[in-house]
């Protein structure tokens, strides 16, 4: 097979190969946002159905509220990164147990593409390399997080000048 015949349909073949290409990448990306979206709202449920537990320096981790330790002792709840290991744990992603380490356990997110799930973290100690606390956000301006010794889990805003950034871990979360 020579001729104009047979370079037009190996044209139409390759074409029809890029296009399949495509098109299964297309759907690959819309799966994989649609693994995000669910992993994040499971996330992001799991921590909002903890409002009111009290804060507990220490306190909770994948199992759910816990003692703490030092001034948490004596109070079953959650830390900060104790709310937010929790959360994570209901859809089988470990993401450390500190601030600092959930602070490595995904993809940097700009702060104009937060997502619901998402960790946002915050710096209130500039003497102290990283984060020194972590929330999930409900949203691009909201986090649910357990804030501080007689404080319980609550909803707050995210913007704050203490804001440092936001991780989405690797949960079939989004590509960015």
């Amino acid at each position: 097979m020579t001729g104009k015949g047979s370079a037009a349909r190996v044209l139409a073949c390759g074409l029809a190969c890029v296009l399949a290409s495509v098109l299964q990448a297309d759907a690959a990306l819309a799966a994989r946002k649609a693994r995000s979206a669910a992993a994040g709202s499971i996330v992001l449920r799991a921590a909002l159905e903890m409002i009111g537990v009290p804060y507990s320096w220490g306190g909770g981790g994948v199992h759910g509220p816990g003692y703490g330790i030092g001034k948490g002792a004596g109070t079953k709840g959650f830390d900060c990164s104790g709310l937010t290991e929790y959360a994570y744990a209901q859809v089988g992603t470990a993401i450390g147990t500190t601030s600092q380490e959930q602070w490595r356990s995904g993809t940097r997110v700009p702060k104009e593409s937060i997502e619901p799930g998402d960790l946002v973290f915050f710096d209130n100690d500039r003497d102290s390399p990283g984060p020194e606390h972590v929330g999930i956000a409900v949203d691009a301006t909201t986090m649910v997080h357990a804030p501080y010794t007689g404080a319980f889990v609550r909803t707050d805003p995210l913007d704050r000048p203490d804001f440092l950034g936001a991780v989405r871990p690797g949960v079939g979360r989004a590509d960015l």
